[in-house]
């Protein structure tokens, strides 16, 4: 049997499984991967470089996929949407703003909305803009959030968004987590670190590696890396990543970090540049102390999969 509810209908796909898009790790060949395998693939469309995307959504190869954006950065530059939009996406995810600018267009191109939220007044707002799906992102996740744990989060975005399916995020690498996020009123799951340890991800083979070595309790939540890159984020949103040694050097001491901006930052991005992973952040997030290996997306899916159906033969029937 086959997990299908209303969020594999809406989104038109086989298994409950979306890549989440993460910048410059989700690329055209990720999701490709994904979408091959039943799920949904997310191109990391990040801040809107219109040139990495077309580069990506070539090398995808017309596999069915979508792509996801920084809303408060997209406002910045609307018409990345537009590039995007003539591609007929499967979809397109907005996280980290207000969505209902864009939904209209999205909408009107025949693209489903996902919008990712951490706080339930932002489930609202999606539910206003239209959302064909809500993401409930817990603090667990790797990259952007806030604060809220995935197990208090997400039954509050399930009962205050009950005409729309919600997929869960953050902490969640097997299909163990699927089934429990289930339990909770989810239809399914976006997995970001888990996609990132595997061989089609667009990250570098060392950070992949340390994502594979790091245990539990090895990532932290901060803005010492967003300062770093000197890309501030707008509160409350703080970025989760391994702990490495620039993180020990400055967490604590971000002023004095903000006054170095300029020469840390210099430095930092010779780092990124040089793959020296002790200075440069690897986006993960706590879902990294149960990841073993790096195999082909296909494996991860199918693994996940067929785990949640033998712990969920209850529930295979869906929700609506």
């Amino acid at each position: 049997m086959a997990i299908q509810n209303r969020l594999t209908r809406v989104l038109e796909i086989e298994h409950p499984v979306l890549l989440a898009p993460m910048d410059l790790v989700s690329g055209g060949r990720l999701a490709a991967a994904v979408s091959h395998a039943g799920g949904l693939g997310l191109l990391g469309g990040g801040y809107g470089d219109d040139g990495w995307i077309e580069q990506e959504w070539a090398r995808a190869d017309n596999a069915r996929i979508g792509c996801g954006f920084i809303t408060w950065s997209l406002a910045k530059r609307p018409g990345v949407l537009d590039g995007v939009l003539a591609h007929a996406p499967a979809a397109v995810m907005l996280s980290f703003g207000d969505p209902r600018p864009f939904a209209p267009a999205i909408h009107a191109a025949g693209a489903r909305l996902i919008c990712q939220v951490q706080t339930v007044a932002q489930a609202r707002e999606a539910a206003e803009a239209g959302a064909d799906v809500i993401v409930a992102q817990g603090t667990e996740a790797g990259g952007h959030g806030q604060s809220e744990p995935l197990f208090t989060l997400l039954p509050q975005v399930v009962d205050a968004c009950p005409d729309i399916p919600v997929a869960a995020a953050g902490g969640i690498a097997d299909g163990r987590g699927l089934a429990a996020a289930m339990m909770f009123g989810a239809e399914g799951v976006l997995l970001g670190t888990r996609f990132y340890a595997s061989q089609e991800a667009a990250g570098h083979p060392e950070a992949k590696r340390r994502i594979v070595a790091a245990e539990g309790g090895q990532t932290v939540r901060s803005i010492v890396f967003d300062l770093s890159r000197r890309n501030r984020w707008p509160d409350p949103y703080t970025g989760r990543l391994l702990r490495n040694a620039h993180l020990d050097r400055w967490l604590g001491r971000e002023t004095e970090l903000e006054a170095q901006a300029d020469e840390v930052g210099r430095d930092y991005a010779a780092a990124r540049g040089r793959g020296d992973f002790d200075v440069a952040g690897v986006i993960a997030g706590e879902a990294c102390a149960l990841i073993h290996d790096i195999p082909p997306a296909r494996a991860i899916v199918e693994r996940i999969v067929a785990q949640a159906e033998s712990l969920l033969p209850s529930r295979l029937g869906g929700t609506g």
